[in-house]
């Protein structure tokens, strides 16, 4: 048993020994609780002064409404990397160019947090340096740029859907090259490429990347242009950013797709494209079209169009089934039968009527042959009587009307006769009025 062993007489075991006064000092049976090693920790990060640090950011993620906002601080030569909280109003003052990949230098606090065992820095202000002065500075070019209206979508063009050449600007022996061409060969297979290989970072890349870009558009037969890199840092990238380069893009007649860095990166060259590609496989899924998919979309166009047809063939034989089954179809004189049947009933009642007219015409007629046979002179030759004329035609009516020896033209019923006045006898002043006298000119 050892000095520090003692034996418990309360429980009849050794006593625990107290705990070690310094970390130094623990042993396996005698260790320090786990708080105790946090708090010692805390303590001694506790007597640390605020200093200043510089570094990259890496990681940033604004969370609009929170209380803290975090950042991931980085050592670019050695990749040593650590998180730093601030207040929301720390990062506003460090003004629009702080976001990943800005470099910055900040003066901060050390913090233990004893229950997560984490450490990190509190920053209490925050500055761009370098780099962070160079994105201050796209910035506000990106905002002149804008309001020329050198980003606006009135200005972009639609891609074609297939071209006939495809005008690539690349890095030398770049893997976007192959990316952009493997895949858009997949996808059509025979598609052409005009390819300029440049500079795509450096002092360099501006002058070449505007060089390839104005020759590219000067070729009539390429349809679409690619500028494509496969991503890399914002150092990398500034040269997408850069002015010179942005306005050479601007100018270009043909179409043109950015398929520059990543889906998070976004130099100036992407915002004055006709097409922001994500990435150069992107960009080759863009320009061309799937032959694949082209062919069963055609065939699927073709189906439909047939069972469109034969839908319609099917409703116009339907429609003319449904004409021919009508009466005027099958009997075409069957509405003539109709109007026939009218003018048949309207024929017959006039056929009556003319009938029934002429009789009653007929009836009038015998009755005024009757009425003129009655009173005509002829009848009253027919009983008998006579008319009798003086050489002149004058009817005589009295016998003062002839002398004796006169010649008289007498008129029979039948035939006529001439006879000679031998006498006259004078008219007595009262005839007997019962006997009916004679018609004018006529005789016994």
């Amino acid at each position: 048993m050892t000095p520090d062993q003692r034996p418990d007489p309360a429980q009849g075991r050794p006593a625990s020994p107290p705990p070690a006064a310094k970390a130094a000092d623990t042993t396996r049976d005698n260790p320090w609780p786990l708080r105790r090693l946090t708090e010692n920790i805390r303590i001694y990060v506790d007597r640390m002064s605020a200093l200043w640090v510089e570094g990259q950011v890496v990681e940033y993620k604004p969370r609009p409404g929170t209380r803290m906002a975090f950042f991931v601080l980085r050592d670019v030569e050695t990749d040593t990397s650590m998180t730093i909280t601030a207040f929301p109003d720390v990062l506003d003052h460090a003004g629009p160019g702080f976001d990943e990949g800005a470099r910055v230098v900040t003066r901060v606090k050390p913090v233990f947090w004893e229950r997560r065992g984490t450490l990190n820095l509190r920053a209490a202000e925050v500055h761009l340096q370098g780099l962070g002065d160079l994105l201050a500075r796209i910035e506000q070019l990106r905002r002149t740029l804008d309001a020329e209206g050198l980003f606006s979508a009135d200005r972009k063009v639609a891609l074609p859907f297939l071209p006939r050449v495809v005008g690539l600007v690349c890095g030398r022996n770049a893997k976007a090259k192959d990316d952009v061409i493997v895949n858009a060969s997949a996808r059509w297979p025979g598609i052409r490429f005009e390819v300029r290989e440049v500079a795509v970072q450096g002092q360099y890349a501006v002058r070449e990347v505007s060089a390839a870009l104005v020759d590219l558009d000067s070729l009539p037969e390429v349809d679409v242009i690619v500028v494509a890199r496969g991503g890399g840092s914002v150092e990398d990238l500034l040269p997408f950013s850069e002015e010179t380069l942005v306005r050479a893009a601007a100018a270009v007649r043909t179409p043109l797709v950015s398929a520059i860095g990543h889906e998070g990166d976004a130099p100036l060259l992407d915002l004055v494209a006709d097409y922001r590609a994500s990435t150069p496989t992107d960009a080759a899924r863009r320009i061309v079209p799937d032959r694949a998919r082209e062919t069963e979309g055609l065939a699927h166009a073709v189906s439909r169009m047939r069972a469109a047809v034969g839908n319609r063939l099917m409703t116009e034989r339907s429609q003319l089934a449904l004409l021919e089954g009508r009466p005027v179809l099958q009997r075409p004189t069957a509405v003539i039968d109709q109007h026939r049947a009218v003018v048949d009933s309207l024929a017959m009642r006039l056929g009556q009527a003319l009938t029934r007219r002429l009789g009653e015409e007929r009836t009038d007629l015998a009755r005024a042959q009757a009425t003129l046979t009655a009173i005509s002179p002829q009848a009253t030759l027919e009983r008998g009587y006579a008319m009798l004329r003086t050489p002149s035609g004058a009817l005589v009516r009295s016998s003062a009307d002839v002398r004796k020896g006169d010649l008289l033209e007498g008129i029979l019923a039948h035939g006529r006769l001439v006879a000679q006045v031998f006498g006259t006898t004078p008219a007595p002043d009262n005839p007997p009025s019962p006997q009916p006298a004679p018609a004018p000119g006529e005789t016994r």
